[in-house]
């Protein structure tokens, strides 16, 4: 169907299927505030004459339990490339449940299927709908658990390196005490030219952050992410304002609506916002986020699920980089057809693929079936 066609036919969304999939980790893993050995993606499919579009989140069950039981009947019988409605209608829908937490993320899952779906009836990709603004985003590899061995560490953050990304990041803050000798072997590990990441999950008060700042800034660390827990905006004020020049402070991967990243950004919380589309209600709310940055001339990082955000991160104006998560990256290679390996530190989208350029394996993916 051309272009033209596409344009004045109306898709409705005939049937909404929404599974949930448990995914061990190959190993026990940790950060500074939370432990798990397993993630469980939520993926959804909405039907419309002879397509399907495909979105997904990483949440717990319930949120394919609330697609299930409200969001589906919301969209059913609705055009499904009337995206911006669609979209503030489920927000509507949610209204006594809070907009927040699952709410944010079952819609997320579907927003994204929305414009995965009208990617494939216009025969584009998403990036070319949303306004693409780049060919390709930069990425950091990023893992580095706090219940990795220093051996694995080094290993995990060097193999990076060596296949050409010239960012790494790995969490801190279980055990402050540690955390300087881990760093200094990770930087080790990379050499002088690679940056160095970090992420304490929240794990520290204000004044342990700031002292911790201090010695991170001997490894030559460049990023410092929610040194106090993501809530406490003056908090990350004051570290943001007085860790070392040359290391930026980074926090917002649970802002879930643009009243938070708002408040963030009014507070003066950070030096880079970070922003996550499988949490900030899809590729609608991300593109939103985009616009403050612009505002406020902030860059903007892609908070994990690296083949989910890649066609909204090209077409995201403020953006400085997407997070190349270790958990997401071997999930997404697993069950999905169509990631593509980094080049040169970068993704790239496949333009010869309408829609998000993923389609999901699915007997690979039924063992994990929940």
């Amino acid at each position: 169907m051309s272009v033209a066609q596409a344009a004045r036919c109306d898709y409705p969304v005939e049937a909404v299927d929404v599974r949930a999939y448990k995914i061990p980790t190959d190993g026990h893993e940790s950060d500074g505030t939370l432990e798990w050995d397993s993630t469980t993606l939520v993926y959804v499919e909405l039907t419309s004459r002879d397509l399907t579009g495909i979105g997904y989140t990483y949440a717990d069950i319930s949120t394919a339990k609330l697609i299930e039981s409200l969001l589906a009947g919301v969209l059913i019988g609705k055009d499904g490339m009337q995206t911006g409605c669609r979209w503030s209608e489920m927000c509507g829908a949610i209204r006594n449940l809070g907009r927040d937490g699952i709410a944010s993320m079952a819609i997320a899952a579907l927003d994204i299927a929305l414009w995965d779906l009208k990617g494939k009836a216009f025969g584009l990709p998403v990036c070319a709908l949303l306004g693409q603004a780049r060919e390709s985003a930069p990425i950091y590899g990023s893992g580095g658990f706090t219940s990795y061995p220093i051996e694995r560490l080094c290993e995990q953050l060097h193999g990076w390196v060596a296949r050409g990304i010239p960012r790494v990041k790995m969490k801190i803050g279980r055990d402050p005490a540690a955390d300087l000798q881990r760093i200094a072997a990770a930087r080790s590990a990379i050499g002088d030219d690679a940056e160095l990441f970090v992420d304490a999950n929240g794990a520290y008060s204000r004044k342990q952050a700031l002292d911790q700042a201090r010695h991170f800034s001997e490894s030559r660390v460049s990023w410092y992410e929610e040194p106090v827990y993501h809530q406490d905006f003056d908090g990350l004020r004051i570290v943001r304002e007085r860790a070392p020049a040359c290391m930026d402070v980074a926090a917002g991967e649970y802002g879930y609506g643009l009243y938070h990243f708002e408040r963030m950004l009014e507070a003066g919380t950070v030096d880079v916002l970070q922003a996550d589309a499988t949490r900030c209600a899809g590729f609608s709310g991300l593109l939103a986020v985009d616009g403050l940055c612009q505002a406020r001339m902030l860059p903007l990082s892609m908070h994990c699920a690296p083949y989910a955000h890649l066609h909204a991160a090209v077409a995201c104006k403020q953006l400085r980089h997407m997070e190349y998560f270790y958990d997401h990256v071997r999930i997404e290679r697993m069950l999905f057809d169509g990631p593509d390996e980094p080049v040169a530190g970068t993704l790239k989208p496949d333009l010869t693929r309408p829609g998000i350029g993923l389609e999901l394996k699915r007997s690979d993916a039924e063992r994990y079936a929940l």
